[in-house]
């Protein structure tokens, strides 16, 4: 029996352009800091392709540069359309190059799109007795669909794949041949494209049309019997309807030299895989693509013809573009570089380590534990190293005691404050080295943070950084473990050899990160913000995640008989409204009730899997519109909180110490805010009473200790007021006036106490949106009045506060002019969007040069308040400890004796840690739980 014949075609920019949008808050950069996200995303996509599916055939079609022919016949067609992101430009010669090197015909016809390309393909390829998959997100592509052309739509992040078959998108579309989409298109118009279609006809109406009717034809000559609006708007857009039919069919005729041959998937060139690959720092990629490709069998035994296309495929590659604090290097094969990892496993040769140690002015040291919980793993082993290429692995044996023993023989050198410390991040391994007794001293560098002061968004892990900054790539954890899953072996269960090249390799190669990344710090001015406030930090934090939080169950029991109680009212009042029975948390079903049967609202959203949109935003905007809204708000909210902290955290307590060990993440968010982990206390509720009930849960270590709290008041409009210099609001910070009610004051031209709690509530919105550079738009939907008025309120704003406007403005000219913006700390927030032609990109950039000194300097204060907080502690000698950190606020587990001693350190702290032109306001409370010390 012949072999199925499958021809994939690959709709290049659709497939790019998700890759580059999924990529967005979270890019990926080479050494050279090209932007590789979508390079990334679509190779991604393409190796799920090639190795689920091993087409017979396969070709990439690209749009052309230029007009194309539905440009003749109207002028305006994709006119809105965005210029291409700089990103994606500098993306398309790396990609063709990588298809070039996969042997992948690249198919570009002038005044031709690739839909046009990939249409006269497919229908060609259907009557040459092909199975045809056309591998794009379009939907516009299902006009194409029949028995053997099948549309193949990634996810975006390139795993997972839906398959879209002429049956599915009948039903989806009540279709009778999918050629009807044509129709649809036709009338719902298309923005992106510009394609006008019928105005006000969305693709619901649009489908219950050519339901009806079967073509735009049929619809445009019975429009006499339509109803209402309906039937002006297709009796006076007739013409304008065809001619959007005709902008969205696909061609299927174009003209196409192509046969067979040369569509055939033949052998890559492995070697220029390889090193686009390591150009493009894709180690992880280019292991996996090499382990698929070495099984590779050639389907030609003749070189394959050369692709068809109007232009060649050999590009000058565009130099990447160079973002600061970026080395230049030349990958070195894996580990072949000559080293020297010594075994230290007697009493004399411990001793011998302990005195070299001893004389060094600092080392790098690691630690292998039995797993990633801090409070309860084991020592396996340590590893040290202070020079390049040499360094030594001490076991640990698994008997605590006998543990206990050998790690106190390297006390004094861990407690030395003259020796220091070098780690990647380090604070997990001081805080496993507390659990046998060792407090480490001395000063830190963490390779992990004086990357994220570097490049703060991007990657920090030590793989990544090895391979980009010393061109090696480190034993992964995985060779000696095993992947994630049952069979995941522990270190313990590792051969000492093994182990030993694993650990000293660790070491080793994060003292050689430390000599690289320190110069930069210092050559970049972020040497005194990783010297007094990231490394510092990392002691802080280490001691509060090892103190934990003391949970009171009984509260969380008896909270959730509550909340259980109150979920089950709202869920019967939501019941009665609808009028029938359901599964609230099904949004699918949720759709359905308020859609279709109670119609609230006919111009919703619907979702990419042709659902009805019930998000949170969705909803909110529906508010007003029928009183079961805010019923599933509420319903949704308490489901949350019940879920996720009220029954999760008994669960999360430590059986050995019987307390909440939060971990805190100093290099994750790019403005600097810390963020934490198992559990993530940053997002407790706490704007509603279920919320902050909540809190009540968080108590003290027993009846000798209280809670204190200490929260800045408003801390970023004070450094707004600081940063602009805008005299009405530093004033009113001076006069301890109510900036809200002030601001509402000098908006409406009215005195203080005229102001209205509406009014305030105005201004305060207005107040904290507008640091993040909130539109007229964005307002309007926060606040639930007409646009206009909202525009007129931020113009108001704007008018009394004229400073804060002129910083907004500045803010921006300054990442034009540098690329980035800084805090008051000297922390770094790079921008290279700001340049981009993509309003969207463009916009988003220019809102994070306004909030990120913002929002990033309230993070460098309350970082340098806990440090000094927790310093001064430390040297009285308090029985007194520092445990929470969310936002603005800090909690403190205070003995009672210490109660005003340490109240007033810590609003002194608080409040001195930075002079600002305005003074910083610090709220203090103290109470036998979270709740009654936040007040």
């Amino acid at each position: 029996m012949a072999e199925e014949k499958r021809l994939f075609l690959l709709d290049a920019y659709a497939l790019i352009y998700r890759s580059y949008y999924a990529f967005l808050r979270t890019p990926m950069f080479n050494a050279g800091g090209l932007n590789t996200s979508c390079i990334f995303g679509f190779v991604n996509t393409l190796e799920e392709l090639l190795s689920k599916e091993k087409p017979s055939h396969v070709a990439v079609a690209f749009d052309p540069a230029g007009p194309n022919f539905r440009h003749e016949m109207y002028p305006e067609y994709k006119a809105n359309r965005e210029e291409m992101p700089e990103d994606i430009k500098k993306s398309i010669p790396y990609i063709k190059e990588i298809l070039k090197a996969y042997c992948i015909p690249i198919i570009q016809i002038d005044g031709f799109e690739a839909d046009d390309v990939i249409g006269t393909l497919a229908k060609k390829g259907e009557r040459d007795g092909y199975k045809v998959y056309m591998m794009t997100p379009d939907k516009d592509y299902i006009q194409l669909l029949s028995d053997n052309i099948f549309i193949y739509k990634p996810s975006r992040s390139g795993s997972g794949i839906e398959l879209v078959d002429k049956n599915k998108a009948c039903t989806d579309f009540k279709l009778k041949d999918p050629v009807q989409f044509i129709d649809i298109l036709a009338l719902m118009g298309d923005s992106s494209d510009n394609i006008p279609g019928a105005p006000g006809v969305g693709e619901k109406t649009a489908m219950k049309l050519i339901e009806e009717y079967q073509t735009v034809e049929n619809v445009i000559s019975c429009a006499s019997s339509l109803k209402g609006k309906l039937q002006d708007i297709i009796i006076n857009n007739a013409e304008q309807i065809l001619l959007s039919k005709q902008l969205a069919t696909i061609a299927t005729t174009i003209s196409l030299s192509v046969n067979e041959e040369e569509l055939v998937m033949c052998a890559p060139d492995m070697e220029a895989i390889r090193v686009l690959f390591e150009s493009l720092n894709f180690k992880t990629l280019e292991k996996r693509v090499m382990s698929r490709l070495g099984g590779f069998v050639t389907q030609a035994s003749a070189p394959k013809p050369a692709p068809v296309a109007q232009q060649s495929l050999l590009f000058d590659l565009p130099p990447a573009t160079e973002a600061p604090a970026k080395p230049e290097v030349t990958f070195k094969t894996i580990r072949d570089v000559p080293h020297n990892y010594i075994l230290v496993d007697t009493p004399q040769e411990i001793d011998d380590l302990v005195q070299k140690l001893s004389l060094v002015s600092e080392f790098c040291f690691d630690t292998e534990t039995t797993g990633l919980n801090v409070i309860q793993s084991q020592l396996v082993g340590m590893s040290f190293a202070w020079e390049s290429g040499v360094a030594y692995y001490v076991p640990v044996p698994a008997d605590h005691a006998q543990a206990c023993t050998l790690v106190s023989r390297f006390k004094l050198i861990f407690e030395s404050e003259g020796i220091g410390k070098i780690g990647q991040n380090i604070k997990f391994d001081i805080l496993i080295l507390k659990n046998y007794s060792i407090e480490v001293k001395g000063e830190v560098f963490d390779t992990m943070l004086a990357h994220y002061i570097l490049q703060p968004e991007q990657r920090h892990n030590m793989n990544y950084l090895s391979e980009t900054y010393l061109g090696y790539t480190p034993v992964h954890i995985e060779e000696l473990i095993g992947e994630k899953g049952r069979g995941q072996l522990n270190m313990r269960s590792v051969s000492i050899e093994k182990i030993k090249e694993y650990a000293a390799e660790d070491a080793d190669i994060t003292y050689q990160l430390k000599e690289r990344l320190e110069p930069e710090l210092t050559g970049f001015n972020l040497d005194s913000l990783a010297r007094t406030l990231e490394m510092p930090l990392i002691y802080t934090l280490a001691e509060m995640e090892y103190t934990g939080v003391n949970i009171n169950t009984k509260a969380l029991t008896d909270y959730a008989v509550v909340l259980r109680e109150q979920i089950l009212a709202i869920e019967s009042k939501i019941y009665t409204l609808a009028g029938v029975q359901f599964n609230i948390s099904s949004p699918k079903q949720m759709g359905d009730i308020l859609f279709e049967r109670l119609k609230i609202d006919e111009n919703v959203k619907l979702t990419k899997t042709k659902q009805y949109s019930t998000s949170e935003e969705t909803l909110t905007q529906l508010i007003s519109k029928h009183e079961i809204i805010p019923l599933i708000l509420e319903y949704r909210g308490l489901m949350k909180l019940l879920n996720t902290y009220v029954e999760a955290l008994p669960r999360m307590i430590n059986p050995r110490t019987g307390r909440i060990h939060t971990s805190y993440n100093q290099a994750i968010a790019a403005t600097g805010r810390l963020s934490s982990v198992d559990p993530n206390l940053q997002n407790i509720p706490i704007r509603d009473e279920n919320g902050r009930e909540l809190r009540k849960a968080f108590v003290p270590t027993s009846d000798e200790f209280v809670l204190l709290s200490a929260d800045y008041s408003q801390i970023e409009l004070r450094i707004m007021a600081h940063f602009s210099k805008d005299a009405n609001m530093i004033e009113a910070f001076i006069q301890n006036a109510d900036i809200h009610t002030s601001t509402a004051a000098k908006i409406y031209g009215i005195l203080p106490e005229e102001v209205t709690r509406e009014m305030r509530s105005k201004a305060k919105t207005a107040n904290f949106g507008i640091i993040y550079g909130i539109s007229a738009f964005g307002l309007s939907q926060r606040l639930n009045i007409p646009r206009k008025e909202a525009a007129e309120l931020i113009e108001g704003y704007f008018k009394n506060f004229p400073s804060v406007k002129a910083y907004m403005d500045a803010s921006i000219a300054v990442a034009r002019g540098k690329g980035y913006v800084e805090t008051i700390m000297g922390r770094r927030r790079y921008l290279p969007d700001i340049h981009s032609r993509n309003a969207t990109v463009r916009g988003m950039a220019e809102r994070n040069a306004i909030n990120s000194p913002i929002q990033g300097s309230a993070a460098d204060i309350i970082k340098l308040a806990m440090i000094n907080i927790h310093n001064a502690i430390k040297e009285r000698g308090l029985r007194s400890r520092m445990i929470l950190q969310v936002h603005d606020e800090l909690v403190f587990d205070v003995y009672k004796p210490e109660t005003e001693e340490v109240k007033n350190l810590v609003i002194k702290e608080m409040q001195e840690a930075v002079n600002l032109d305005v003074p910083l306001l610090v709220e203090a409370g103290i109470g036998n739980n979270w709740l009654e010390s936040h007040g």
